[in-house]
């Protein structure tokens, strides 16, 4: 039984963007936060969309083509903590993120949600983020059974390129 599939392509995610990599001590910057700092072009660090409080950007360890997340510039940890803009503006671009997948990948469903805090599964719990994934009917296959890996069939370049493409271009 194959237990281990090789994925060099993340050890540039898991050890960049500061010596931390992406799990830095308690109150520390998110790698969401060093991603923004870091001054690299939207196209390298895979961010889809820029609102004035709020951006979208690729989850480097998707579940399925599209998986994106949302979530506010601003470093914070829960819900409570968004100001009412922040809040207002998560969830329209929530929205306009879902448009944009399903007109680009048309799903037969989307899981939608949030992980708050470590122990809810919140592997960068500093920084609040939406999940959006795109589902579809048997959208799982042998791998995920035998090899606890799930394939996906394009790169992060490109399903940057078909979100960016599919964005709603309607203004609020």
């Amino acid at each position: 039984m194959l237990e281990r599939l090789w994925a060099g392509w993340r050890a540039e995610y898991v050890t960049g963007f500061g010596p931390e990599g992406n799990n830095p001590p308690s109150g520390g910057e998110s790698i969401f936060a060093r991603i923004l700092a870091s001054g690299l072009p939207d196209v390298d660090t895979h961010i889809v969309h820029r609102g004035p409080l709020c951006f979208v950007i690729l989850n480097a360890y998707p579940y399925s083509n599209g998986h994106c997340l949302v979530l506010p510039y601003r470093q914070v940890a829960n819900l409570e903590d968004l100001t009412d803009d922040e809040r207002d503006e998560l969830w329209l671009t929530v929205r306009d993120a879902t448009l944009a997948l399903k007109k680009a990948y048309a799903p037969a469903g989307m899981n939608v949600g949030l992980n708050l805090g470590a122990p809810a599964g919140g592997s960068v719990s500093q920084h609040l983020h939406v999940h959006l994934v795109p589902r579809w009917v048997g959208d799982t296959n042998f791998t995920v059974a035998v090899a606890n890996t799930k394939v996906l069939s394009e790169t992060l370049n490109s399903t940057a390129a078909r979100l960016r493409a599919a964005w709603p271009t309607k203004q609020r």
